[in-house]
């Protein structure tokens, strides 16, 4: 049952929003009262910190899936974009800018977290990229790795990027052609191209 309410209030939230769903409204979605949910989840609070850190956590396994497979890096990110879209649904309702001013708590810790795990795919990323000639020997891995999840971040602001203006797919699909044509090399601009055409 816990699953289910994790499952369910996801969906909810990023299609509506973490401050516009309360709990009735997932009670009622899940046909069940909510007296259930309050035997998993003591508070709403409780209930969105379980559901941003399933989702990431979901979204972190896939990460780690797609890196076994142990495709060329500019595949790897185009893979890993494909993956995150179809966890995100689009992000519909900017969940991430409801988080960050309804949950500041919540937000810091998970932002903390996806910076670490993110930090360490973007660094292995970028090695693997440069050794098989893909991205440019002269990089700076830190400074890459970090100005990536800073945009990331900054792109899913609804304030910089109205969700009127562009789709979060959209969003996704320039910043990482950004991201790599900073960093790629002749024979990964090839690459690249190669993936571009496959939208």
């Amino acid at each position: 049952m816990k699953n289910k309410i994790l499952e369910k209030s996801k969906e909810l939230f990023l299609n509506l929003g973490f401050k516009s769903v309360t709990m009735d409204e997932i009670a009622t979605s899940l046909g069940v009262s909510k007296k259930t949910i309050y035997k998993y989840f003591k508070n709403k609070t409780e209930l969105v910190d379980a559901v941003t850190h399933f989702m990431f956590d979901t979204i972190c396994f896939g990460i780690d899936h797609i890196c076994e497979l142990e495709m060329n890096p500019i595949d790897e990110l185009f893979s890993i974009k494909k993956l995150v879209m179809e966890n995100l649904k689009d992000e519909k309702s900017s969940p991430q800018y409801q988080l960050q001013k309804y949950y500041p708590k919540i937000y810091s810790s998970l932002k903390q977290k996806q910076f670490h795990v993110m930090q360490n795919f973007v660094i292995k990323n970028l090695k693997k990229g440069i050794e098989i000639g893909l991205y440019r020997t002269d990089i700076d891995l830190q400074f890459i790795s970090r100005i990536y999840f800073n945009g990331m971040v900054s792109i899913k602001d609804k304030d910089l990027f109205p969700l009127n203006d562009y789709s979060m797919k959209t969003l996704m699909n320039y910043y990482l052609e950004y991201h790599l044509r900073g960093i790629c090399s002749e024979k990964g601009k090839q690459q690249l191209e190669k993936q571009l055409k496959l939208k």
